[in-house]
């Protein structure tokens, strides 16, 4: 006996494979839904515990920010304090440099030189005298240079030749020189017993003596 299928069945299995397709379709959709979800989720954690390191990190910054604006001023104040000490300091010790300053002249001054204005500005002290010579000036120069750690890089200034009465009838040629000196501080003095670089000035000074002899002569 002969059977015959007369019902659809290829339509029947296209319908079927579609059905199937659009189920694994669907499937597959909502798979890569959850996996895209997850990893949205994934992505909004990482960036909001990198939102709150950024916020801990910022206020830490601003904390430290302020410590140091409070260093500096410390400092600040420390450097000012430092200063006012040692403006106090110097005050203290510039009470006794007039003293000092008349000693060492006292000390240093060569026979035949004599001084008759001396001028102080700040530091800097300005001596004008006459000596009897030249030569005079030059020792003058030297004792200051290397004698005494009160005084510092002596300087000449000028030196011109001049007159003196002895007596109504009598004159004498006398070498009127003007000499600029530096005051040195006590804690400088006792820094260095023989000022640094006071010397350099001399050997110039020396050559105006020597070329002014040689000229007199």
């Amino acid at each position: 006996m002969i059977l015959i299928n007369l019902l659809p069945h290829r339509e029947a299995a296209r319908k079927r494979r579609k059905d199937i397709f659009n189920v694994t379709l669907a499937f597959a959709a909502l798979f890569g839904g959850v996996i895209a979800g997850a990893v949205f989720l994934w992505f909004q954690s990482a960036i909001s515990v990198q939102q709150n390191s950024n916020a801990v990190v910022k206020a830490e910054i601003k904390k430290l920010e302020g410590q140091i604006s409070e260093i500096a001023g410390l400092e600040a104040e420390i450097t000012a304090l430092r200063a006012r000490q040692q403006a106090v300091e110097d005050l203290q010790s510039d009470r006794n440099l007039p003293v000092h300053l008349l000693t060492e002249l006292v000390n240093q001054l060569p026979d035949g030189v004599f001084i008759s204005k001396m001028v102080q500005v700040d530091q800097v002290v300005t001596i004008n005298g006459s000596a009897q010579s030249n030569e005079r000036v030059s020792e003058l120069l030297r004792n200051l240079a290397n004698n005494t750690p009160w005084l510092a890089k002596p300087e000449l200034v000028e030196i011109v030749s001049g007159t003196v009465a002895i007596s109504a009838r009598e004159q004498k040629r006398v070498s009127n020189f003007s000499i600029r000196v530096r005051l040195v501080r006590a804690s400088e003095a006792e820094k260095s017993p023989n000022p640094a670089g006071a010397a350099s000035a001399i050997p110039g000074s020396l050559g105006v003596l020597a070329a002014a002899s040689a000229a007199k002569k």
